[in-house]
């Protein structure tokens, strides 16, 4: 965990470099394009500040109020870093229709788009590296960052075409039309990352592919019982709460019962990097004939 803290801190700082270098181009030009650019680096800033301090709070340990644990603190990091970005959606839109009305003139454009260039390969890297390390981390705090950046990388690399065509056939409409399409983009990649986060908080159940897996370890690691039924889980930031009911003879001894539940726990830990696993015993009158049959 702490790992994934010393990346969010990094995503503070790189937000802030690459705000600081399209502010700049934008400074350089005069561009309405490349100012809807380093707009949304400014809430490239407030949501890494935002997921650094989710990620923070989820970090830890259950109390007695908490019992589950924070890890859903990183959900509502997600939520609102999408409600942020779609609010820089909307200034965006308003600063290009001003421009529309009143289209200005690029000045030094060459100088404008090598610094906007610099800071998007910059955004590109990182954005490679946090989607490597929120994903090996279950980290959604970490992982709507690094979408957040990809986008900023597509749009910025949209810009850049544009503002380049804007100087070199002095069309300035383009300028504001880009601008717009940027913020639509933008709109639509903040609707996403808050969709995906609220279905983290309404407790959604893990996909189907490792539904399959965590049934095919049940079978494969139970021998003895007779089947498990009843199997639900949920996901919640990097853990995965599995719990079901496992059917074993009606004159087996509980020693020999808590054994199995120990072999499946450990194949699903093994298999789930963060499990929370909750197994109820039954005798075999309790038997459904459905669920998971022991192999």
């Amino acid at each position: 965990m702490k790992r994934v803290e010393h990346y969010a801190a990094a995503s503070v700082g790189v937000a802030l470099l690459v705000l600081g270098l399209k502010a700049g181009a934008w400074w350089l030009t005069g561009s309405v394009a490349l100012f809807a650019d380093a707009l949304e680096s400014v809430v490239n800033v407030a949501a890494a500040v935002v997921a650094l301090a989710a990620i923070r709070v989820s970090a830890k340990p259950p109390d007695a109020e908490h019992p589950y644990g924070h890890a859903k603190a990183e959900y509502f990091s997600a939520v609102l870093e999408g409600v942020l970005i779609c609010v820089a959606a909307l200034l965006i839109l308003n600063e290009a229709w001003d421009a529309w009305l009143a289209p200005r003139a690029l000045e030094a454009a060459t100088s404008g788009l090598a610094v906007s260039a610099i800071a998007t390969g910059i955004n590109a890297a990182w954005s490679a590296a946090l989607f490597r390390r929120g994903r090996a981390s279950r980290s959604p705090a970490l992982v709507a960052d690094a979408r957040h950046l990809l986008s900023d990388v597509v749009t910025s690399v949209g810009v850049l075409v544009g503002v380049a065509l804007v100087a070199l056939t002095g069309i300035l409409w383009i300028d504001p039309l880009l601008a717009a399409l940027t913020a639509v983009n933008i709109l639509y990649s903040g609707w996403q990352l808050m969709r995906e986060s609220f279905g983290g908080l309404m407790d959604e159940a893990a996909p189907a592919e490792e539904l399959g897996r965590i049934r095919s370890l049940v079978a494969a690691h139970a021998e003895g019982a007779i089947e498990a039924h009843d199997l639900r889980t949920r996901r919640s930031g990097r853990f995965t709460f599995v719990e079901f009911h496992l059917v074993v003879p009606g004159d087996m001894a509980v020693t020999q019962a808590h054994d199995i539940c120990d072999r499946i726990e450990g194949a699903l830990k093994a298999h789930l990097d963060a499990a929370v696993i909750t197994i109820h015993v039954e005798p075999e009158g309790k038997a459904k004939h459905r669920g998971v049959l022991v192999l």
